[in-house]
């Protein structure tokens, strides 16, 4: 009987077979779409995400990341990373280093869907085959967790993002964060040449639009060439009831989401990863919820403080202003989220 049967091969679902393999255990990955699995991210991986990487014995391809900035019109604010450097790494790049890592350890990755689940006090039926454990590691929308029963009904605004590559040198080596009273704009260098641009809002608009509220960021890019197709996703808010349903557990964006605002969204992925593996790995499942809550704490209050006066486009005008007044506070809410 297979150890851990994971769902979806994105990077939580990669992470989590990497670390069970690297415990002892087997385990195999469903994933419909062939490697590498892109998505729309802002592709800006945060110190400890890339620590977690380092663990995991993964070292993608990518240009070094020294902090955040924040940048509305004449205001700007930014912060400095106190523990290490961050990285910026195209999403199939990162697939890409994940797979040739579970290859090297010797995980299979199947093709297909895991469909209907069914459990026994033993084990897990799912895909056709069985195995003692399934972590549901399917994204934002997860169908495992559908099918559990385990969504909650929204709550709070919906927003939905947009993402493009443009083939421009990077201006800086920060994560900048435009704002605007529409959203906001993440620019993210990710390698030599090659910046990636993911806009946020509550409004459905074409990616064209959406950069129309960014005036001056628009001029730059229009030095540029645009070198992907426009990847979207959303609603970002997912509520879940709990992350452990019998003899499944739930990871990554799977496990529940506030919003890619803070770009937490895969060091949160791979720090789950490696909790659900400890908790399987110590016989204690039931405690992964509790371990998920205590590890997202400050990040999701954090996003959800900064989500709130996002939302409202009076506090939208005042947040740059406001960071740029307390730079101190500014850094300290950086640091927090690494």
């Amino acid at each position: 009987m297979i150890d851990v049967l994971v769902a979806g091969g994105g990077p939580a679902g990669l992470a989590t077979a990497i670390h069970a393999t690297l415990a002892g255990m087997e385990a195999v990955v469903v994933e419909p779409r062939p490697n590498p699995v892109d998505k729309a991210c802002g592709e800006g991986v945060m110190p400890g995400g890339v620590r977690s990487l380092r663990a995991l014995g993964v070292a993608p391809a990518g240009l070094e990341l020294r902090g955040i900035r924040y940048v509305d019109g004449p205001h700007l604010a930014e912060a400095v990373f106190r523990d290490g450097t961050g990285l910026g790494v195209r999403r199939t790049e990162l697939s890409a280093a994940l797979a040739r890592r579970a290859a090297g350890l010797g995980v299979r990755v199947l093709p297909g869907r895991v469909g209907e689940v069914r459990q026994d006090p033993d084990g897990v039926t799912a895909a056709g085959l069985r195995a003692r454990w399934l972590v549901a590691a399917d994204g934002l929308h997860s169908p495992v967790r559908r099918e559990l029963g385990l969504d909650l009904p929204g709550r709070g605004p919906r927003r939905y993002g947009l993402r493009r590559h443009y083939r421009l040198p990077p201006w800086s080596d920060f994560v900048e964060v435009h704002w605007s009273r529409e959203g906001e704009a993440y620019v993210t260098p990710v390698a030599d040449g090659l910046v990636g641009v993911a806009v946020l809002s509550t409004a459905r608009r074409t990616y064209d639009t959406y950069l129309d509220h960014f005036p001056e960021l628009a001029d730059r890019l229009r030095d540029g060439t645009a070198v992907s197709g426009v990847r979207g996703a959303g609603p970002m808010r997912q509520r879940v009831r709990g992350r452990v349903a019998g003899r499944v557990l739930l990871v990554g964006d799977a496990a529940g989401y506030v919003d890619a605002l803070t770009g937490e969204g895969i060091a949160l992925a791979l720090a789950s990863a490696e909790a659900a593996v400890r908790c399987l790995r110590a016989g204690r499942p039931q405690e992964y919820d509790a371990a998920w809550r205590r590890m997202s704490r400050r990040h999701r209050l954090l996003t959800e403080a900064l989500l709130r006066a996002s939302c409202r486009r009076e506090g939208a005008r005042l947040i740059v202003p406001a960071a740029a007044r307390m730079p101190l506070l500014f850094a300290a809410a950086v640091h927090a989220l690494q």
